[in-house]
């Protein structure tokens, strides 16, 4: 099981001295979000920083982009760190989709499986494996002059990823997919009753095996060796919860542990601006379900124990709010990425 950060928000300035101190602490990747910023270019300053981190994106945002845009960069992206660059991707929720991208989003879950499927084409063609010739329900590609092509490269099986959360998703990830994003906001219940299953499932309608599928988890801890770090830390990861929790097409995380309509509940507070009031809806239980806490000595073996032999990669989630690195962190840090390292 490999241990990674994630580099959420950060300034392009900070990327190349953000990365090479995640290096140094013994993290074996770093992904990047999109949210104010975009995913890739944090991604290419890592790519021209890191000597052997594994880059990817955490997701990167797919429908307002051409498939074609995002094979062009995820396969110079490739070259430029010699094949460990992973391609996530995303459909995001339909109101940033339609209102803030103004882009497509009608049969989000069809449209994200034709572009996994359009940009692994596009790679083979770049790789001239074979001519551009695909055609689907929503894109269309079949022009691919020489001098337009970035040509051949040698790392060019280029693992595309995608974020899911309900059965669906997850089908379509172990059908066509080189790995699934687990949502931070998870339980271990549903991931191995819902998500695994699904994905297997998927798996077997294509013939594949699961274990060709990595599964990434990201984790929301709350670390502290005392407990006025912990109840700050309690708060901040009640809040995140209570943010992701509020999107309704997630209701069946919390509808699965017995909590139905908490997802109805957030989503009105959310839109009456009552950010305590989501806070406070996130009880003690939920809070351990949804999330990890430990002192910092008890991480790794917290995180073994937990994700061990589910997990191929798990993420410690929201690294700019939960954690910084600098001085006193990096060596616990190091001690951490060590130990799981060793124990898996």
């Amino acid at each position: 099981m490999k241990i990674d950060a994630i580099a959420m928000g950060r300034s392009l300035r900070d990327v190349p001295n953000l990365v090479r101190e995640i290096e140094d602490c013994g993290f074996t990747g770093v992904w990047f979000t999109e949210s104010g910023r975009t995913a890739y270019t944090g991604c290419t300053a890592a790519a021209l920083t890191a000597e052997h981190l594994d880059i990817g994106t955490a997701i990167a945002v797919a429908f307002p982009r051409s498939p074609m845009v995002t094979a062009q960069v995820a396969w110079e992206l490739a070259d430029a760190t010699d094949g460990r660059f992973v391609l996530g991707l995303g459909t995001q929720v339909k109101a940033h989709i339609e209102r803030r991208y103004s882009a497509a989003f009608e049969h989000p879950g069809s449209r994200l499986r034709e572009y996994v499927l359009a940009v692994k084409a596009i790679f083979r063609a770049f790789q001239g494996d074979e001519p551009l010739d695909f055609h689907g329900d929503f894109w269309n590609f079949d022009l691919m002059p020489r001098m337009w092509s970035p040509g051949p490269i040698d790392t060019p099986n280029v693992p595309v990823y995608i974020a899911a959360v309900r059965p669906w998703s997850a089908r379509m990830a172990g059908e066509v997919c080189d790995g699934i994003h687990v949502h931070p906001f998870h339980s271990m219940r549903y991931l191995q009753e819902v998500v695994l299953p699904a994905v297997h499932e998927g798996a077997a309608s294509a013939g594949r095996s699961p274990d060709d599928i990595a599964v990434v988890c990201p984790v929301m801890a709350i670390l502290g060796d005392t407990e006025e770090e912990r109840v700050k830390a309690r708060a901040e990861t009640r809040l995140r919860i209570a943010f992701y929790g509020s999107t309704r097409t997630y209701s069946g995380v919390f509808d699965l542990h017995g909590w139905e309509g908490t997802a109805d509940r957030l989503h009105e507070l959310q839109r009456a601006g009552d950010l305590e009031g989501m806070a406070a809806t996130i009880a003690d239980e939920m809070l351990e379900v949804y999330s990890l806490e430990s002192s910092w000595d008890g991480l790794a073996d917290a995180l073994v124990e937990k994700y061990g032999g589910i997990a191929d990669r798990i993420v410690m989630y929201d690294a700019s709010a939960n954690w910084s690195f600098g001085a006193g962190s990096l060596d616990r840090w190091r001690d951490v990425t060590a130990a799981v390292t060793k124990a898996t």
